[in-house]
């Protein structure tokens, strides 16, 4: 063995140490990158189901939505059909009542008058 043969095979053997060196840190990011495929995976695996119930809930919620709306959409009429007839009997029998309660006080007045005589 000549000097350039041990110098080849130093030469080969540090090669061979940085290789190893080198490949020990790759491994080790191969392992995390595993993890986090896997990490990600379970990840979507439980988010699927939830985003799909969300779905039904907002589906449901919109259905019942719809349903108050028509009862508030009722209600209003019906308040406005009522504030209308209030306005009807205040104007037709208001009239009277006032004269009505009107008369009545003048004749407790007269009669009053009356019996202070």
């Amino acid at each position: 063995m000549s000097l350039g043969d041990i110098a080849g095979l130093v030469a080969a053997l540090a090669f061979v140490a940085l290789v190893a060196f080198l490949a020990v840190p790759l491994v080790k990011l191969g392992r995390v990158l595993d993890e986090a495929r896997d990490s990600v995976r379970e990840l979507t695996d439980h988010t699927v189901p939830v985003v799909d119930e969300t779905a039904r809930t907002i589906a449901a919620t919109n259905g019942q939505l719809g349903k108050v709306d028509t009862i508030t959409t009722s209600a209003s009429e019906t308040a406005e059909n009522i504030s209308a007839l209030t306005t009807l009997v205040s104007a037709t029998v208001g009239g009277p009542l006032i004269r009505l309660s009107a008369f009545s006080y003048a004749v407790r007045r007269v009669l009053r008058g009356e019996r202070e005589r």
